[in-house]
């Protein structure tokens, strides 16, 4: 016979931890299953933004062409591992389809109804938690070394601005007075003042769980091989009985709902950064984002975190720590003072799909089994918005937005 539980949430990063504060918030009893330890994936090493203001899909027009020079650079932005082309070429079709000029907008549109729920959650949970003190907004400089690129970029900057996105821009001398220490080729720059960040993403997402412990959250480590309607069976052959199951388990979330009679292109979208000692560089106090070269340099409580870019592969691949050698070696250029001695590299994989827009809703099967996964660069970032949409799905309620374009059949 199984144990009964009320709600199971698969899955122990950040989107599942925020789903189960919320869940426990509201009176209910919640278990949380995670096959390794507490944030062990991408949220255990991620850029610790909350970049409410990133509303711009990855997948956009003009994206064709970039992306053949970059997928030509074993080491660039967005690059693509040769021998697993056959595991990833379907989900590589579909995001230059999603990058299509009307679905383009259709998902700033989402992302940007997704970051002001979120914006307004995430403080929320962190008042319940008291966890505050984690979190402090200062804000993210998006850099440019040419006039051209940064007049490109600014038409995307419009968008924001429809969306009720603050923004500031600074040029040439007045970039360099806002920001110390860049390089001289830096000609502009774009600041996005809502921008915050945590104190540490791997930190966080523990304090959360210990909060979430003494309220009452079990936790249980294991490895799931399949659901059904009620229940989730482990791979050492226990059965869990539940009301209601959230699937939140990242990359590994499409093996689950591909069982229930929803494929989903899900990839787990690798990428890599160095942390430096907090003594790299004295003068970092926003996050400095490099577009042009896929990567961002952000103040941790604990040092400087230098990491971005996107790797496309399979699975379990080995990491491939050229590209954090790489992305630290262009950051030492474009902040001369940095010190690069001394960090640890690391490598993640995202839970990424084609449009760049998560997986919110109920499964084919059963209104009682709940997707949430998919999010990309910004699980950490609409971790609780999804915990509130999680919440109203289970109990019946109209959802805060219209989550149609998030349906696990879209595709």
């Amino acid at each position: 016979m199984g144990k009964s539980e009320d709600i199971i949430v698969i899955g122990a990063g950040i989107v599942g931890l925020a789903i189960a504060e919320k869940l426990v918030h509201e009176g209910h009893s919640v278990t949380l299953v995670e096959r390794e330890e507490i944030a062990a994936g991408a949220s255990r090493g991620n850029a610790a933004g909350l970049a409410f203001s990133d509303i711009m899909p990855l997948a956009s027009p003009g994206i064709v062409k970039k992306a053949i020079k970059w997928f030509l650079d074993p080491v660039g932005p967005f690059a693509v591992v040769p021998q697993d082309l056959p595991h990833t070429m379907g989900w590589l079709f579909r995001f230059l389809k999603a990058a299509r000029p009307g679905q383009f907008k259709r998902s700033i549109d989402v992302q940007a109804a997704l970051m002001h729920l979120g914006k307004d959650s995430f403080a929320v949970m962190l008042d319940r938690c008291g966890l505050s003190s984690m979190v402090r907004t200062n804000g993210a400089l998006h850099l440019y070394e040419s006039k051209s690129a940064y007049q490109n970029d600014l038409k995307n900057w419009e968008f924001r601005k429809q969306h009720n996105i603050a923004f500031e821009c600074y040029e040439d001398a007045a970039l360099h007075q806002f920001q110390p220490g860049l390089a001289p080729s830096f000609v502009a720059g774009i600041f996005a003042s809502t921008w915050q960040s945590v104190s540490d993403p791997h930190d966080f997402c523990l304090a959360l769980h210990r909060v979430l412990s003494e309220k009452g959250l079990k936790t249980i480590y294991g490895e799931v091989r399949s659901v059904a309607k009620g229940n989730v069976t482990m791979a050492n052959g226990d059965r869990l009985e539940a009301g209601k199951i959230v699937i939140a388990a990242g990359p590994w979330s499409a093996q689950l709902s591909g069982q229930l009679g929803d494929p989903v292109p899900l990839i787990g979208e690798r990428g890599y950064n160095t942390t430096l000692p907090k003594d790299a560089w004295s003068d970092l106090d926003h996050t400095l984002v490099f577009s042009e070269h896929g990567f961002v340099v952000v103040p941790l409580e604990k040092g400087v975190r230098v990491g971005g870019a996107s790797e496309i592969a399979k699975l379990g691949r080995d990491p491939n720590y050229k590209r954090s050698k790489t992305m630290l070696a262009k950051a030492k250029k474009l902040l001369p003072a940095l010190k690069p001695q001394d960090g640890e590299e690391w490598m993640g994989a995202r839970p990424a799909i084609p449009d760049t827009l998560p997986v919110i809703g109920h499964s084919s099967a059963s209104d009682d089994i709940i997707y949430a996964f998919g999010h990309g660069h910004l699980g950490l970032t609409q971790s609780s918005a999804t915990a509130q949409l999680v919440w109203e799905l289970i109990n019946n309620k109209k959802t805060s937005i219209d989550i149609t374009a998030l349906r696990a059949n879209r595709f």
